[in-house]
């Protein structure tokens, strides 16, 4: 799925037909034409293509000519205008059937969204985006959107989420197109924030193009924070920023606490090298610094010092220097300073915090050490940051009472006017990329605030990850942390639940190893049950976005711990579903389908791969493909792997339901770990050289906790390398090891603790 390939489609009378398509990120327009395929090396491209007449031509600019060709009376010449100065990377062409749906912009850009045939409706939520995003981002750079047109077209076959190429956008089918009826509410937010992301590009990136690779995180990092900011201005109803912390920071901050993280900037010397380096830490990572950042210099000067930057680099190349010049100019603060702590090395902080009152004063005491996934920082020459750290108090809880620039090992704070009673948090807004530990007592004194609510969502949220990753790390005991969650009987917050479930997610996958894993379960039923009764089945009058999705992420967690009721009425309403006599609405299938497979048999599988074949929409498609591993019997996970791998799979969604079986269970993930072996040479032969190839083996691999499991999975690359994956499968050996000692250190107290709460239930 690289260079100009061909994407195989299926007509609405069921033919297969094949589309013509370009992907040319990072190094691969090479494949097209002969070119100086380097971002710094820019040129104009005059494009024409020559196609036959029935089908849709497509480029970077407007059509500015089509005549018929002097050979074939079937074949047609398209020419397009000539392009701005660009980078190669960002050239496109596209050939194939299509129907469209088109607006204008009200800063007069022409807007198209390009569906499959027949299924133009579906484009019209990603048009209504794109054209309230390009204003959006005209105002807040202050720069026009430089071409007449833009295209957003989806593709069949297709590697990435979406691909900014300058004025034709290309985009997964189920990254643009949405169905009113049969799309869920995670894939409208999904799709709004792959649109604000491409969109993003077309000024940070394709206008202005980083000067190398080693500066890739620049683009990425920057897109993945934009697009919050825009989708929030779309849909303020979405709670879009509480979101970004469980879906980038925590996850950036869980890779970078591995001694097999790399810094943000990363030189790059080969083309498998650039592959490697569309990670976490470039996108996420990137994204959190960012907005740490922005938070630090504020609205106005960012806006002012992005704008600089765009003006003076337009239709030329940049380092990262030269965006920290422009925003230091803009703001007056030491922005070169503070940032190259936090991109030219790997790593974070955790700074430890212990108050003292002293009269009507809080004294705090603050120091800092790189966090390692592996328990606290042993080494010399403890790597520092300059910390902005914001301090909030009980007297008002969203807005920093004190700011301050750590700007050394160890700091002292006196926070005035401060009661005993009052608790004082560090990183207000979870905004600051570290962790904090807290002493007992400053502890003891903010866990009321999760109860009560008292404390803002995402400073709830944020408390409750950064314990559990310190459990993880062997910080803490684990039991605490088990104790911590409990308060969240009343939690009402969607993204805090969402972080929740992950963790504990982890823990069952971590616990699956033992003898107990029914018992995790019953702590996750009994931690879920009372929002899932609070919630019901069924939309209530006058609830929105998130309630749909917090009511599908219960709803899957209970279905799939076993929990009794949700089990029968899954199966009562799956039943209705399949004879058509109540179809499921979308936010239901997936916690429905996964509970029923995971509780069911042969025939409930077959039913699914049934509807699987039936389904119109690759989104259902994908719903489906990523439950199937939740199949419990060996004989049918191996039917699951065999299906992952056949033409009923898109290739692009393979990885997904080899990585559902690997997580779906202890047998799965046995099972997935031998099925790669048994299949490398075709899997590599599709993926190598491509970020799917690292997806892969991560999901396929990371949930072992045996010691012996990391020393096989090293072997078996040794002797099957895979240039493009070789840090993802280090972190992953790193992680089995991790996992290993954690259950070594804590499985017992875990157990005890469980056992000892069914003895005594607590009382609500």
């Amino acid at each position: 799925m690289k260079g100009f390939y061909r994407s195989k489609y299926t007509t609405p009378s069921g033919e297969v037909r094949y589309a013509a398509v370009t992907q040319f990120e990072a190094t691969d327009a090479r494949r097209a034409f002969p070119c100086w395929d380097e971002p710094a090396i820019k040129a104009t491209f005059d494009i024409s293509l020559v196609v036959p007449k029935d089908r849709v031509a497509l480029s970077n600019m407007n059509v500015i000519d089509r005549k018929p060709y002097p050979d074939d009376e079937n074949v047609v010449e398209v020419k397009f205008a000539r392009t701005p100065v660009m980078s190669t990377y960002l050239v496109a062409f596209v050939v194939g059937e299509y129907d469209f749906v088109e607006t204008r912009s009200k800063d007069g850009v022409c807007v198209r969204v390009y569906t499959p045939v027949g299924k133009a409706e579906q484009g019209k939520f990603a048009l209504e985006v794109a054209a309230k995003t390009l204003p959006f981002y005209k105002d807040y750079f202050n720069v026009p959107y430089p071409l007449p047109k833009i295209d957003l077209i989806a593709i069949a076959d297709f590697a990435a989420g979406a691909m900014e190429n300058w004025g034709l956008v290309t985009y997964r089918e189920t990254a643009l197109l949405i169905d009113p009826k049969n799309s869920c509410s995670s894939s409208r937010q999904w799709v709004a924030l792959v649109v604000g992301h491409e969109l993003a590009h077309q000024w940070f990136g394709n206008l202005v193009t980083m000067e190398w690779w080693t500066h890739l995180w620049l683009n990425e990092g920057f897109a993945s924070w934009i697009e919050y900011l825009c989708v929030d201005h779309c849909f303020p109803e979405y709670d879009i920023w509480t979101q970004f912390v469980s879906a980038d920071y925590t996850r950036a901050q869980e890779l970078d606490a591995l001694d097999n993280s790399h810094p943000i900037e990363v030189s790059v010397g080969h083309p498998s090298e650039v592959d490697e380096i569309f990670d976490a830490i470039s996108y996420s990572k990137g994204a959190s610094v960012i907005r740490m950042l922005h938070d630090y210099i504020g609205d106005k000067d960012f806006k002012k010092g992005m704008n600089m930057y765009l003006t003076k680099f337009q239709q030329k190349n940049a380092a990262t220097e030269d965006l920290w010049e422009s925003l230091e100019n803009a703001s007056g603060k030491p922005i070169a300073a503070v940032m190259n702590t936090w991109t030219k090395q790997m790593g974070f902080p955790l700074i430890y915090v212990e108050a003292e009152q002293i009269e009507d004063d809080r004294l705090l005491r603050l120091s800092q050490r790189k966090f390692c996934a592996s328990g606290p920082y042993v080494g010399e020459d403890c790597p520092q940051w300059m910390v902005p750290i914001t301090i909030s108090t009980s007297e008002d809880s969203s807005h920093a009472k004190m700011k301050i620039l750590m700007d050394k090992p160890e700091m002292n704070v006196v926070l005035k006017d401060v009661k005993p009673d009052q608790w004082v948090k560090l990183n207000l807004g979870t905004v600051g990329f570290y962790r904090t530990q807290y002493s007992s007592a400053m502890l003891e004194s903010l866990l009321p605030g999760i109860r009560d609510l008292s404390l803002p969502p995402v400073d709830r949220l944020g408390l409750q990850n950064d314990l559990f990753s310190l459990a993880r790390a062997g910080i803490i005991s684990t039991v605490e942390v088990l104790k911590v969650m409990e308060a969240f009987v009343n939690e009402p917050n969607y993204t805090v639940w969402s972080d929740l479930s992950c963790n504990l997610g982890i823990l069952s996958t971590l616990l699956s190893h033992t003898d107990f894993y029914e018992e995790i379960q019953e702590f996750v039923k009994d931690v879920f049950s009372p929002i899932g009764e609070r919630l019901g089945w069924d939309p209530k009058p006058g609830e929105g976005h998130l309630d749909a999705l917090l009511r599908g992420l219960v709803l899957g967690k209970l279905g799939k711990a076993g929990h009794k009721a949700t089990l029968e009425e899954a199966r009562r309403r799956f039943k209705d579903h399949v004879e058509g006599k109540q179809i499921l609405s979308a936010d239901l299938r997936s916690p429905v389908y996964l509970t029923v497979l995971k509780h069911g048999d042969g025939t409930t599988l077959d039913i699914m791969l049934k509807l699987h074949k039936q389904a119109d929409m690759q989104e259902e498609k994908n719903r489906i493909e990523r439950v199937l591993g939740a199949t419990l019997s060996p004989e049918l996970i191996q039917k699951v792997l065999t299906f992952a791998l056949s033409e009923e799979v898109r290739p692009q969604d393979t990885v997904s339901v080899i990585g559902g079986v690997a997580g779906g269970s202890k047998h799965g993930r046995k099972a997935a770990w031998k099925f790669i072996k048994d299949n490398w040479e075709e899997l590599y032969n599709r993926y190598q050289g491509g970020f799917l190839i690292s997806r892969l083996i991560k999901l396929s691999v990371e949930g072992f906790a045996v010691d012996k499991m990391a020393g096989e999975v090293k072997a078996f690359f040794e002797s099957h390398p895979a240039p493009s994956a070789e840090r993802t499968i280090q972190q992953c050996c790193e992680n089995i090891l991790l996992n290993a000692a954690w259950l070594k250190r804590d499985a017992e107290s875990i157990h005890q603790y469980l056992l000892q709460r069914k003895a005594s239930p607590p009382t609500a």
